[in-house]
């Protein structure tokens, strides 16, 4: 069992004496032989099989412990002769296992020990854990994939056994914490990971931590001053290279905690300063809608094509002009380099009063504040379905070759900022009140603020030409998403392709600013009893948040000042727009020669470089155009613009949704025997009840108008155009029981069975929940869209199974295969529907204007099931090593493309996935090499641009496998050096829409390497 550091009441005479001299000794070892420690180390493996584990210090569920054991030192879990497994009489020496190995024992220790199926990973030592994230630690778990940010190339966010974002729930310190973003899953990037000690992936549920999880629960534990008594400090310093970007960018962290003489009184602060700049190509479509084709727009027809739906038109009465033949086509194709510059902020401040053996009080703090600052460089064309003629479509329906005349070419300049602050605070009080009894009571409050104060999130420029230079622009499909990006073909103004950037004919187009801000706030309180007497625990308590998610978005499309100057100039024949633009605007190009390695497929020439607020601030110098008639100036559809590009609140954004949720859980543990074997059971339930209150606005179009600066667009009249907005409030409440059933069986010393079974609920995302029905102002001509929430969307509900059986041979060596079924109900659906909305008319068909209508509504049930492999071994005392597991998922629910109805469903997320550590790690050298597989998957229902008639349109990623490589030398006890190199095989993230040459994105964010220095005592 767990021990006690200093005053906790021993019993048992010699071993008693031990554990006290032991435990003492150690700390003295720690801080003084460090490099002596490290040599022992290679003793580890030095175990004959069948030596049993180390019992851990601390569980991988925090609130399992008394007051007494929060107290000990985690080192105090390994301070034996580990030569001798847990045989050690008295006298014998006293080490702390350190380094890779000794991280890795650990967390076969806590694997081991647990009642359910949990996955751990350890910090090697205080200031030190294995990877430079946290979601890529993750994903070296059996049955955890991550995804990646496209722009950043940086592990996001993780799914287990198929199962991501929202299915998860993270916690830090088995708190929640509250997140900006608009979804219950947080951004791993966002988390400082050098001075986390442990991150803990229970795949079955603890009821008295929590059942909202169907994937898994992620806790992560940040260290405490008692973790480590004494004084110690760990400095870390870093600079990082992207290959693309070639900037070196500084990290650095430092931790102090102290405890005082009588360890009565600790306190514990760290900081850590995180900065990633990486330059990203990227190759996008931005959707791939569904519709329907007229035949005379394929290749061959020959005479006058009029597409058309409406039977009353006289071009109907021709067979070949009906829309009748089912297909996709790009909305828009471009190519981009996106310039981010990342950086983070992160701080600990941790105070532990433990006055006595009973008692132990915890303040903590944790901040973050994450900066991320983005320049995007592109050229983008935009595609109608009922323009496209001599079009090739494949067997899938696919338009793989056409061409479309008049097409307008724009370049783009973006300014992109985004901060997410999360500020969390806390209270933790545990007492002894009996030799038996433990009482924990836990509160905390959290808020997260997502773009605070004046930023603006997106400040965009716009230029290009069109019109009477637009050119019969020829599109062709290029082969499979995963290896080729489409061409274009016959660019340039006019189909000249030499005058591509022709600066005397380029002139201003459309000039968007928006803002989305978002802020999470969070009350959480636990409370709780634990009974422990011999091989019984007893556990009850009750746990209750409050979550209160506020959501507004500004933008220059809700006072249409964003089509100020849209028309491209008198040489594109606009009556609006300025051409030509200023040349001290253009600070360059950005080749697009050999844009994405390795792929195939052809862009134009090149993109310009400029300054988005430089070209927002020269439109703004050309006056008040409602004072002053202004040249250039778009009268026919803009009212009010003053001259600045001011931002204005969408009405319809607004949304407030408080949730409220009550939690009462009871669990048993307890040892027996069945056939003289040792059999753990863990039975508890949890009763989860929740109150939903949310409140939203809605206001519905009245009118479209068409604009005379682009043939493309149709807005709604910011004077009159929108019906007055309604407030609309729904309350919604459930009530579930969540109950929990895990054995443990020891068929012998080493090898052992589990079983399990248990009920879990994911709530929906919060800003799924608005009540209200809503219409952007900006339109696109046949591509109408309407969004609506669902505040009365119930939780998925999943009934789990695992079955599985560890088998440890030796010492940080084991095998393990589990097999798991998830019964999955209310899966939320996201639904695209072709509506009608107020009787409005579209005034380019003079017919209702048909909305592609989104909405989330519960739909069917579907069945999970699948297998993970793992296996780790240490080589003996050589110091080599590895870790490999595999995951294998499958469902009754499967994507079916042939579905084209409006309601199609598939289960999200699941994909096989393998991965394998290489790794050496002795006499205080140590490098590895991490292999990461992973097959292609549904992520999505929906696109960048959804507007198809066929509903929501997936998005697929495709198959990935990424080779990292980490290093580090202890060049004395105290200080050791260490490299990292990401992406060494320069994998690229590519995505595709309904069929596999359907390609959305591909993105090309480079190798990464990392230098730097650790010091620590």
């Amino acid at each position: 069992m767990a021990t006690s550091f200093h005053r906790t009441t021993m019993r048992g005479g010699k071993r008693a004496a031990w554990l006290m001299t032991g435990a003492s000794s150690l700390l003295a070892v720690a801080l003084a032989m460090p490099a002596q420690a490290q040599t022992q180390t290679d003793l580890q493996n030095n175990v004959a099989p069948g030596t049993a584990a180390p019992q851990p210090a601390v569980p991988v569920t925090a609130n399992e412990t008394s007051a007494a054991q929060a107290g000990s030192p985690q080192d105090a879990a390994t301070a034996q002769d580990v030569s001798q497994g847990n045989s050690v009489e008295a006298g014998d020496p006293d080490i702390v296992v350190v380094g890779l190995r000794g991280s890795l024992q650990r967390n076969l220790d806590l694997k081991r020990e647990s009642s359910g199926v949990v996955d751990v990973i350890s910090a090697e030592d205080i200031g030190k854990f294995p990877d430079s994230n946290v979601a890529a630690s993750l994903q070296r778990l059996p049955g955890v994939s991550i995804q990646r940010s496209g722009s950043r190339g940086e592990p996001t966010g993780i799914t287990v056994r198929g199962f991501g974002g929202d299915f998860n729930t993270t916690l830090y310190d088995g708190r929640r914490i509250a997140t900006g973003t608009g979804n219950r899953q947080i951004d791993f990037s966002t988390v400082g990971v050098d001075f986390i000690g442990q991150l803990s992936v229970l795949k079955t549920p603890d009821v008295s931590l929590a059942s909202s999880s169907i994937g898994a629960t992620v806790n992560i534990a940040f260290p405490n001053p008692f973790d480590h008594p004494g004084f110690r400090a760990a400095a870390t310093a870093s600079a990082s290279v992207q290959d693309r970007a070639g900037r070196v960018v500084p990290t650095g962290g430092l931790l102090i905690s102290s405890t005082n003489a009588d360890e009565t009184f600790g306190v514990l602060a760290d900081v850590i300063y995180t900065r990633r700049d990486t330059d990203t190509n990227r190759v996008y479509v931005s959707g791939w809608p569904g519709g329907n084709y007229a035949p005379c727009q394929l290749a061959g027809s020959s005479g006058t094509c009029t597409p058309t739906t409406n039977t009353q038109s006289a071009a109907y009465a021709n067979p070949a002009n009906r829309q009748n033949l089912p297909g996709w086509f790009p909305q828009q194709y471009g190519a981009e380099q996106q310039r981010v510059k990342d950086e983070r902020v992160d701080a600990r401040v941790s105070l532990q009063y433990h006055p006595s053996d009973d008692l132990m009080l915890t303040i903590d703090n944790n901040f973050s504040r994450q900066n991320i600052t983005q320049n995007n460089y592109a050229f983008g064309v935009w595609f109608n379905q009922g323009d496209l003629r001599n079009v090739t479509l494949d067997a899938n329906g696919t338009a793989t070759d056409f061409t479309q005349a008049n097409t307008p070419t724009d370049f783009t300049a973006a300014l992109n900022k985004q901060i997410l602050q999360t500020n969390q605070t806390g209270l933790n009080v545990k007492y002894d009140a009996t030799e038996n009894l433990t009482l924990e009571g836990d509160v905390a409050y959290a808020k997260s603020w997502l773009n605070p104060g004046d930023v603006i999130g997106s400040a965009n420029g716009d230029i290009g030409y069109g019109n009477r230079l637009g050119n019969v622009l020829r599109f062709t499909v290029d082969g499979a998403s995963n290896k080729a990006f489409p061409s274009i073909s016959n660019f340039g103004p006019a189909g000249d392709g030499s005058r591509w950037a022709d600066q005397s004919l380029i002139g201003s187009h459309v000039t968007v600013n928006q803002t989305q801000h978002n802020t999470d706030e969070l009350v959480q309180f636990r409370g709780n009893a634990t009974w422990k007497q011999d091989d019984l625990t007893l556990k009850a308590g009750g746990q209750y948040y409050q979550d209160t998610f506020n959501f507004r978005n500004q933008s220059t499309f809700v006072n249409n000042f964003w089509q100020a100057y849209a028309g491209y100039g008198a040489p594109s024949g606009g009556t609006s727009g300025i051409s030509p633009l200023p040349a001290g605007l253009y600070q360059g190009s950005i080749s697009l020669d050999n844009f994405i390695p390795g792929f195939n497929g052809s862009l134009p020439p090149s993109v310009f470089v400029f300054d988005p607020i430089a070209y927002q601030n020269f439109l703004t110098s050309q006056g008040n155009p409602s004072a002053t008639q202004v040249p250039g100036f778009n009268y026919g559809n803009v009212n009010g613009f003053t001259g600045t590009f001011d931002e204005q609140v969408d009405p319809g954004s607004i949304l407030r949704v408080r949730e409220r949720t009550w939690s009462l859980y009871a669990s048993a543990n307890f040892k027996t025997e069945v056939g003289g074997l040792p059999l753990t059971i863990n039975a508890g339930i949890r009763n989860e009840t929740t109150n939903l209150v949310s409140t939203g606005q809605s206001r519905l179009p009245i009118l479209l108008v068409t604009s005379t600066a682009d043939r493309t667009l149709l807005s709604v009249p910011t004077d009159g155009g929108y019906t007055a907005v309604q407030p609309q409030t729904i309350r919604n409440s459930y009530s579930y029981l969540l109950p929990s059933m895990d054995a443990k069986l020891e068929l012998t010393d080493n090898l052992i069975l589990r079983i399990d079974a248990s009920r879990t609920l994911t709530r929906p995302t919060l800003n799924l929940l608005n009540p209200a029905l809503n219409v952007g102002s900006g339109q696109r001509i046949g591509a109408l869209n309407a969004s609506s929430g669902n505040a009365n969307l119930k939780p998925y509900l999943a009934d789990n199974f695992d079955l599985g059986a560890e088998w440890y041979y030796r010492r940080n060596s084991y095998l393990a295969v589990n097999f798991f079924l998830k019964n999955v109900s209310n899966f939320i659906v996201g639904g695209v529907t072709r509506q009608t909305i107020n009787g409005v008319v579209d005034p380019t068909t003079g017919t209702l204007a048909s909305f592609a209508v989104s909405q989330q509504v519960n739909g069917p049930d579907a069945t999970v099931r699948g297998v993970e492999l793992a296996w780790q071994q240490v080589f003996g005392d050589t110091g080599f090593g590895f870790q490999a597991n595999a995951t294998f998922v499958d469902t009754n629910r499967p994507y079916d493309d042939k579905d084209i109805s409006q309601t199609g469903f598939a289960v999200t997320g699941l994909a096989n996935s393998a991965n394998f550590v290489g790794f050496y790690d002795k006499s205080g050298f140590q490098i590895r090499a991490a292999l990461n597989w992973r097959d292609e998957y549904l992520q999505a229902f929906g696109q960048n641009q959804n507007t198809g008639s066929f509903g929501a349109e997936p998005t697929f990623v495709n198959q990935s496998f990424q080779v990292d490589l980490t290093s580090s030398f202890d060049v004395t006890k105290n200080f050791s050096v260490f490299g990292e190199a990401l992406n060494l095989n320069k994998n690229k993230q590519s995505t595709h829409g309904r069929y596999s040459n359907q390609l959305l994105d591909v993105f090309d964010y480079g190798r990464r390497f990392t230098l730097g220095a650790r010091y620590r005592f």
